[in-house]
């Protein structure tokens, strides 16, 4: 548990310096895939469920902070950024790599998709 706390702590810090315009899609996709990467590891399981928890939670958080006719565009391109994110980040350093990738990943997408 205190693994998974530094590491949303982590994501929520490093998410800010991908922030474009007033950040709150970034921000959204960043929390959302983060959330979403250690929900869908616990509930489904092993790097396959963490990246489907990371890509719709990247996705709901995104889609729900973006302006009015962007939300589609940012609701795909946070799940896409969040799950990219949690699959390099897996391969790269573990579970915790897995969170930080997602919330890095969905914040860019989220960012990008606004």
């Amino acid at each position: 548990m205190r693994k998974t706390l530094a590491t949303l702590a982590l994501g929520f810090l490093f998410t800010q310096g991908a922030m474009a315009g007033d950040g709150t899609t970034a921000l959204g996709g960043g929390l959302g895939g983060a959330l979403g990467n250690v929900i869908g590891k616990q509930v489904i399981g092993g790097s396959t469920g963490a990246a489907i928890g990371a890509g719709v939670g990247g996705a709901a958080g995104s889609a729900v902070a973006a302006k009015k006719g962007h939300k589609t565009k940012a609701a795909i391109a946070g799940g896409l950024g969040s799950a990219g994110g949690s699959l390099i980040g897996s391969k790269l350093g573990g579970s915790t790599g897995s969170t930080i990738g997602a919330g890095l990943g969905g914040a860019a997408g989220g960012a990008l998709g606004n």
